[in-house]
């Protein structure tokens, strides 16, 4: 059994949150239990915990985790509500959008990634949030087709960690803040994470891939890394224009 008592107010918001089945489980199972491990959410059937723990975060609940050693000194999550006064409460978790949604994205978008920009075939995007949905849920209540972009699972991947390691993921919570970052409108942006940089995804295809190849040769003959040959290449094409 729990040894955290939980206040009336506090079971009262647990309880009617509306919340997945499977952030149900988890729910419950921490305010009977006091914590949940992943071990324990495999026996409850979730082969993926991170998902199950995902998904109470999606409805706005602090969770904390400490890493704990089982009997046979395995190193596993442990996760315990936080301070549930921080709740955002009106986060009712992630919702499946229709095909229909994805179709009107890529009639206005394009096939390919809003980050990086490559071509790709459209069951390789991924709808993505502009603001993290942890951060600002679905802006309005309904999902809005100008709060998402369509991005590839690399670029997915980058931001999520970003994102994840931002202060204003971690404290501050601010939309407008996310608004500004690369993250979330990589065309017109202030800053990246709350830091001072620019950043440019290039990719090449098909037959570019053979200028890929001449300027990762030339970068090698000039003894320089490819990242600093190409910003150096830039800058002197630029600076002859001025």
């Amino acid at each position: 059994m729990s040894n955290r008592r939980f206040s009336r107010d506090e079971l009262t918001l647990l309880r009617n949150l509306k919340a997945s089945k499977r952030a149900r489980v988890v729910i419950e199972h921490i305010i009977k239990h006091g914590s949940v491990t992943t071990d324990q959410l495999a026996r409850l059937g979730y082969k993926h915990p991170p998902r199950a723990i995902g998904d109470v975060r999606d409805c706005g609940i602090p969770l904390v985790k400490q890493t704990v050693s089982t009997k046979n000194k395995r190193r596993i999550g442990k996760y315990t509500f936080g301070d549930l006064s921080l709740a955002r409460l009106g986060m009712d978790g992630r919702r499946a959008l229709p095909k229909s949604f994805k179709t009107a994205l890529l009639k206005r978008d394009g096939s390919h990634c809003s980050i990086c920009n490559a071509n790709l075939d459209s069951r390789y995007l991924q709808i993505d949030h502009r603001v993290p949905y942890r951060i600002a849920g679905d802006i309005g209540g309904q999902p809005n087709p100008d709060d998402f972009m369509l991005i590839c699972a690399s670029c997915n991947r980058a931001k999520s960690w970003s994102c994840e390691h931002c202060q204003n993921w971690l404290a501050y919570k601010k939309p407008a803040t996310c608004k500004t970052c690369y993250w979330a409108s990589p065309r017109q942006y202030t800053h990246i994470a709350m830091a001072k940089i620019r950043r440019l995804d290039v990719v090449w295809q098909e037959k570019e891939t053979e200028d890929y190849h001449r300027i990762k040769l030339a970068a090698k003959a000039a003894g320089a890394e490819l990242p600093d040959f190409v910003k150096s290449a830039l800058k002197c094409v630029v600076d002859r224009r001025d």
